[in-house]
């Protein structure tokens, strides 16, 4: 078999395994959209959920997450912000480094669900801090830093050495340099990492079960006092999210449309997850244009 036609069949071969698995993706969504679109409507979107039976709206789930993402990227993001810029700019290349970057790896390679059991262990039963939105979001952050720090030190990484030496040319300090040139270089990799954990936050579930909660209690959207317990902006209150929600839904759910509210509210967390996708593709070109001044 001459080159040419090993070639041909290798080119074949790539394009059915990926036409196979967008084919795949494809269908997944089409199936999940078309099952649960019909059933979503504003109500859908703003009313309560019944606390027994499950049905309802979603409208007190979806603030959760939101409120939980929030929470988890003000506390991730200037974290892993200092430990990116620390690994790429100042960590010397010895077994220090090393370990840590070992120590990111197996923290990133970790089941959802096994950093809920240590959130749960740690600030539900030790810390007694119980079941809450602040639990949820210190887990999640545990769950997010390795892959933030990883996005964020690669992204500094691959700006050129050169910009570096140009601005220390210029007799400005190494971090001075750091901040006025090397950053707003690397933004636009940062940001897209960052939108990017983001929609992976929204859509967690395992570890949100045993941190924050499986209730959404009663809140008083008119009641912006974060120390009020009815409060929506408490942190110290239960807090159910959207897909916590799905889970529960589909396996305690008693309403007679719980399959029916179960795929409505997974059309919703996939409609979100793929807005966080797409906003971080063009937020990340758009950037990216603005700093290189390119069209």
């Amino acid at each position: 078999m001459n080159a040419k036609r090993t070639d041909l069949i290798a080119t074949i071969v790539i394009d059915l395994i990926v036409a196979s698995v967008v084919g795949i993706l494809f269908f997944l969504l089409a199936y999940i959209l078309t099952a649960g679109l019909p059933h979503v409507s504003w109500s859908f979107l703003t009313g309560a959920t019944d606390a027994f039976s499950g049905a309802g709206g979603i409208g007190v789930q979806l603030f959760n997450s939101f409120y939980l993402l929030v929470l988890t990227m003000l506390i991730s993001v200037p974290i892993s912000l200092g430990a990116g810029i620390y690994l790429a700019e100042y960590a010397k290349d010895n077994w220090r480094t090393s370990l840590i970057r070992s120590a990111i790896e197996v923290l990133s390679s970790l089941p959802s669900v096994v950093v809920g059991l240590f959130g749960f262990l740690l600030f539900v039963v030790k810390f007694k801090i119980g079941f809450s939105v602040i639990s949820g979001a210190i887990a999640l952050t545990f769950f997010n830093l390795p892959l933030l720090t990883r996005n964020i030190e690669e992204s500094l990484s691959a700006v050129s050495r050169s910009q570096r030496e140009a601005g220390l040319s210029l007799g400005l300090s190494k971090w001075k340099t750091e901040l006025g040139i090397i950053l707003p270089v690397a933004l636009p990799g940062i940001v897209t990492g960052i939108v990017l954990s983001a929609g992976r936050v929204f859509g967690e579930a395992a570890a949100l079960i045993y941190t924050a909660g499986q209730s959404a209690p009663v809140t008083n959207f008119a009641d912006w006092n974060p120390m009020d317990p009815a409060s929506p902006l408490n942190p110290f209150r239960p807090a159910e999210t959207l897909a916590v929600h799905i889970w529960k839904v589909n396996t305690e759910g008693l309403a007679s449309n719980a399959a029916a509210l179960s795929a409505a509210a997974s059309a919703v967390l996939i409609i979100a997850v793929l807005l966080f996708n797409l906003g971080a593709r063009l937020l990340g070109t758009y950037l990216y244009r603005r700093v290189t001044a390119s069209k």
